[in-house]
């Protein structure tokens, strides 16, 4: 036990200590990409795992290259992991979808920001530090979505489009209704148009609406408004 305390501690680079490295970052990447994979996002699991195995495989090498070569010994150890630091934000990217008006993806592309830094943390054997990062990773994954989620309801944008039989229009009735269902208006256009068969009013309106909004509940209570001929909501 004692031989082995000092193979994993021991800076310099073995092939044991190189693969304990390889196997804490399998289960650090697997630990925060199981919660990204049961969420649905795109960058889950295996890829957290390739990540963070990747980043330590390479924080090795930094390592390994000016202890092992003489020629390299005035070397900069930190430079391969720099890069890593650098490259790894167009995974980042990736990970990240505009789905309409919406972003999503911004957590998945900070928890693989934050997996290669374990990845890297454990490749220079600051153990305690990448299990302490990766615990406190997972309590602000698991415990504070919740507690975000319940607090600070999530909004997406939307476009409601709203055609009205004749000229006039309610507005008081409809913006009644959007403070019923805790829609805030973020952009308002309002057009008059004079058609051969009948003049109407439309209104085309950039909200921030609840995720949870009931939308056909939401369109019947529009639907009740006598003036209103149809609502499209994107």
């Amino acid at each position: 036990m004692h031989t082995f305390i000092e193979t994993i501690t021991n800076p310099h680079i073995t092939l044991e200590s190189a693969i304990f490295k390889i196997c804490l970052s399998l289960l650090a990447g697997g630990l925060v990409g199981f919660n990204r994979e049961q969420q649905k996002h795109p960058a889950g699991f295996r890829t957290h795992i390739l990540i963070c195995m990747g980043s330590t495989l390479l924080m090795i090498l930094s390592i390994y290259i000016p202890q092992t070569y003489f020629d390299f010994k005035n070397g900069d150890p930190g430079r391969i992991a720099a890069q890593v630091v650098a490259g790894i934000g167009f995974l980042g990217a990736g990970a990240i979808i505009k789905l309409g008006n919406n972003v999503r993806g911004l957590t998945t592309a900070a928890s693989i920001w934050l997996i290669s830094a374990v990845g890297l943390s454990i490749g220079a054997g600051l153990y305690v530090i990448a299990f302490v990062t990766v615990a406190f990773a997972l309590f602000t994954l698991v415990v504070l979505e919740r507690i975000e989620h319940r607090w600070f309801p999530q909004f997406s944008n939307r476009i409601i489009h709203i055609r009205f039989h004749e000229k006039n229009f309610p507005d008081n009735e409809v913006k009644e209704v959007l403070k019923k269902f805790n829609i805030q208006i973020t952009d308002y256009a309002l057009s008059t148009l004079n058609e051969t068969a009948e003049a109407h009013t439309e209104i085309d309106m950039t909200v921030k609406m609840p995720e949870n909004t009931d939308l056909p509940k939401l369109v019947n209570k529009f639907g009740k408004i006598h003036a209103i001929k149809s609502v499209k909501i994107s």
